[in-house]
């Protein structure tokens, strides 16, 4: 078994090292990966930016791991874990609805704040892919006390790991793989 691992950022997309044909850039190339790999999951385009960052990313790893291990889309592990993390949770979308709320519109929909919190990625990820394993959004320094992190951890079971940093529309990077059992 390959490690498999993605990375995108606001000019480029990456699998195992080969780069994704994306015409886009910034916000838009989340929307371009989502409409070329993904395309059947309407719940995406109520997730906020960060979220579809991590969907996205998790959607390629495991349809590479897929096509590498010679399995099905959705035959893997319910067992697996996820585990995520970045420095700042939620603060992009965090400051955009804050600055909803005004000296007239004290209190702004709720709506607006649907899907917004980072455990929304995992909790999304462990939906679409059936996982019951354990799964959490950390918030560290760095992505390296991530990996410090893992070390800690005795994982029973594969885990899906990465760091989703979502800082603006031209502001984000994503590192994603499989840690193997």
């Amino acid at each position: 078994m390959s490690k498999i691992s993605v990375e995108i950022s606001g000019k480029e997309c990456t699998v195992n090292g080969e780069k994704l044909n994306c015409s886009e850039t910034g916000a838009e190339v989340l929307m371009e990966l989502y409409r070329k790999y993904v395309g059947d999951y309407p719940k995406f385009y109520k997730m906020d930016s960060l979220s579809r960052l991590g969907f996205i990313a998790s959607e390629l790893v495991l349809q590479k791991d897929a096509e590498l291990n010679g399995t099905t889309r959705f035959e893997s592990n319910e067992n697996r874990k996820i585990i995520l993390a970045n420095n700042n949770a939620s603060l992009n979308t965090d400051l955009k609805y804050s600055g909803t709320i005004g000296k007239d519109n004290y209190y702004p929909s709720p709506s607006l704040f649907v899907y917004t919190l980072p455990n929304i990625i995992t909790g999304e990820i462990a939906i679409r892919n059936k996982y019951y394993g354990e799964s959490c959004f950390l918030v560290l320094e760095n992505m390296e006390q991530l990996r410090n992190t893992l070390q800690t951890i005795e994982l029973e079971s594969d885990a899906l790991v990465g760091w989703v940093e979502y800082n603006g529309d031209d502001d984000y990077n994503c590192t994603m793989w499989i840690e193997k059992h």
